[in-house]
Formats: structure tokens, sequence, C-alpha cells
């Protein structure tokens, strides 16, 4: 076993990243501290896709060697270093954190290219071999605590955060637009898009558009209760009105719960395009005492969200 019951499964490895741009240089623009909330803002939102969660991986410290920006990772839960590789490994990450650069950084798309070490070793040459690269995570233990520069970037994204993620609620419980004004940031540099993340149970999770997965998961597991979440879907989704839950009701009454359920997602899904987010999903299953779906969706049933 990599690590014994009673102590928990800890890991680091460094993330080297550079763009294959000439024209962008990607520790300049972390050193400008205009440009660094920006640059720290994306990484930490491409991090939490990786993982499914915003505390599913840990920043130590983000350092400068031109040409590479590179970033020391903690991981403190085997599954989220798991869903981290298999991230890396399929090219999610890359995409994740180019477009996340693209929209902090309001500028064109950002050409990457991707390193991971852990120690002297270079896991990219070792991807297929998943055990193996969280051996090598596994034995380098993080040689630091957290940066303090870190630290005060976390902070100032978490206060936005909050913040946004409680005016975004109050805007579904009022019943108004999903295009609803956020609150104002304190600056543009480090100004978060609305509904960035979103609040569960306490709990942080990183906002995205509803994949296949989910929608088979919550086809499978809605049951009975579909067209409440409906319902509850409908006060920010004309696609859902009351006639339309009727119809779907009875064309697919033959098919049974699983197709009509399926049906009046899709419905929700091809009627909001990239706005058909698990975070607009998770509070109508809440508000229906669908907590287990919820959590079943966000991946909390395996408690693998690092603490």
């Amino acid at each position: 076993k990599m690590a014994g019951s009673s102590s928990p499964w800890i890991g680091s490895a460094y993330l080297f990243l550079q763009s294959t741009c000439k024209a962008i240089a990607l520790p300049s623009l972390y050193e400008s501290s205009q440009k660094k909330p920006s640059v720290f803002k994306a990484l930490k939102l491409a991090l939490a896709d990786s993982t499914g969660s915003m505390n599913g991986v840990d920043m130590l410290k983000v350092h400068c060697s031109s040409p590479h920006l590179i970033v020391q990772l903690k991981f403190c839960k085997q599954e989220n270093c798991r869903r981290f590789l298999q991230s890396y490994r399929e090219g999610a990450l890359q995409e994740s954190l180019q477009n996340h650069l693209q929209i902090s950084l309001a500028m064109t798309k950002v050409p990457l290219e991707m390193e991971l070490k852990a120690g002297s070793e270079h896991l990219d040459d070792m991807l297929k071999d998943e055990d193996r690269c969280l051996e090598c995570i596994y034995r380098e233990k993080p040689d630091r605590l957290r940066d303090e520069e870190i630290t005060e970037l976390e902070e100032c994204l978490k206060s936005l955060v909050v913040n946004q993620s409680i005016n975004n609620n109050k805007a579904v419980k009022d019943c108004t637009s999903p295009n609803s004004p956020s609150l104002p940031c304190p600056s543009q540099s480090s100004c978060l898009s609305p509904q960035v993340t979103f609040i569960f149970q306490g709990q942080e999770f990183a906002n995205r558009t509803l994949t296949p997965d989910d929608h088979q998961k919550f086809a499978k597991l809605v049951s009975k209760k579909w067209k409440q979440v409906a319902r509850s879907l409908q006060k920010t989704c004309r696609a859902l009105r009351d006639p339309v839950i009727d119809n779907l009701a009875l064309e697919y009454d033959r098919e049974g719960l699983y197709e009509q359920a399926y049906q009046m997602l899709l419905r929700f899904i091809q009627s909001e395009g990239k706005k058909a987010t698990i975070a607009r999903l998770i509070p109508a299953l809440e508000e229906n005492g669908l907590v287990s779906l919820a959590e079943e969706l966000l991946g909390l049933h395996s408690n693998e969200d690092c603490s």
C-alpha cells in the first residue's frame, strides 16, 4: 500500500507550462502585478475542472523560470490525483487551462505545452501506467508549505467567489434572469465571470456544463420526481413551461420514467446550451429533496474530495 490506514495519502508534482506562441510569455504575465490574479484564476479553475472540486489539488508555489511557468502541486487524496492524471492524459486539463486563460486575460487562445514531473521522474513518459505515476507522486512529499503569495491570491479569489455565489443564488430564488448582473468586483484584473463556482452543503464546486454522463445519471436516478425538477428549472428556463412538461409525460409514457426524465433534461440542455450547467441543476435537485442524486453528480459518495 502507498499509505497506511492511519496517515492520509499525500503526494506532490510539478506542472511545467509553456506557451508555444512567441508573443505570449507566461512567466512575464505572472510576474505582472496586473495580470497575475488573472493567470492565477485560470490555473485554479483549470485544476478544479481536472478533479471536479475546488479543493481537489492545492497549489503550493508558482515559479517563473523562462520560458516555463512551474506550478508545484499537492494532492491529499489518491482519487483526486487519479482524476487529475486522467484529465492531464486526455488533454482535458490543457484545453481547460487554454480556455480559462483566454477568458481571464481577454486574449486569443493561448497555445500551451505541458510537462508533468515528480522529482526526477518525467511522468509524461509513463502516463498509461497510472499506478506507477501515483507511486512517483506519492514518493515526492511536499517540501514546503503554501507560499504566502498563493494564500493571498486564494483569499482574494475566494472572497469574490463567495460574493458572487450569494448573488447568483439570490437571483435564482427571486426567479430573475440567469443573466442578472453580478456584484461589483474590487478590480478588473481579478474579476470572476458569473457562477464560476457554486456552493453545495457548505462546499465550493467548480461550475461546468452538464455532461452526457450527468444526463444519464439524472435520468436513471431521478425517478418520479423528474416533473418536480422540471418545474424548478422552469423558473429560469422558458423551454420547460407546464404544457411542455405535460406533453413530454404523455409522449414518452410508454417508454417509462427514464426516457421521460432524459427527454426533459435534453430540452433544458438544447435550449440553454452552455448555460445548461451543474450549478443550475443542483439547486433544483436540493429543492425537491434529491440531495443523494446531487451528491452522485458531484462525485461525493466516495468521499473523495480533499479536505
